[in-house]
């Protein structure tokens, strides 16, 4: 592109070279500060996400004794099955499902 340019207006830079390479490194310049600064910014950009991610993981590890890290989560008692004696299975899942124990029982029979 730039050599089709060349080519075709060849005339005109041969005649004031001086002008076309002011106005050639005036562009190019430019072209380089404005992509620097974008760059840079992009860049503290990044900085400070990862300075305040630092900063909660720290305030996360501090707010946690050593005893809570040393305990197993507990699991939920939500949709866990038990086995009374001679019984059939029935479900433990509280309030949410009323009578489902007579349910279970109704539909295995």
């Amino acid at each position: 592109m730039l050599i089709d340019f060349l080519q075709i207006n060849s005339a005109l830079v041969l005649a004031n070279p001086i002008a076309f390479s002011t106005f050639a490194v005036l562009f190019a310049g430019g072209g380089f500060l404005v992509g620097r600064y974008f760059l840079a910014e992009r860049v503290a950009n990044l900085e400070s996400r990862i300075a305040r991610r630092d900063d909660e993981i720290k305030a996360l590890k501090e707010g946690r004794s050593s005893a809570e890290e040393s305990k197993l989560p507990m699991v939920p008692i939500i949709a866990t099955k038990a086995i009374w004696g001679e019984e059939e299975i029935a479900s433990l899942t509280g309030s949410l499902f009323t009578h489902t124990e007579d349910k279970i029982r109704l539909s295995q029979s």
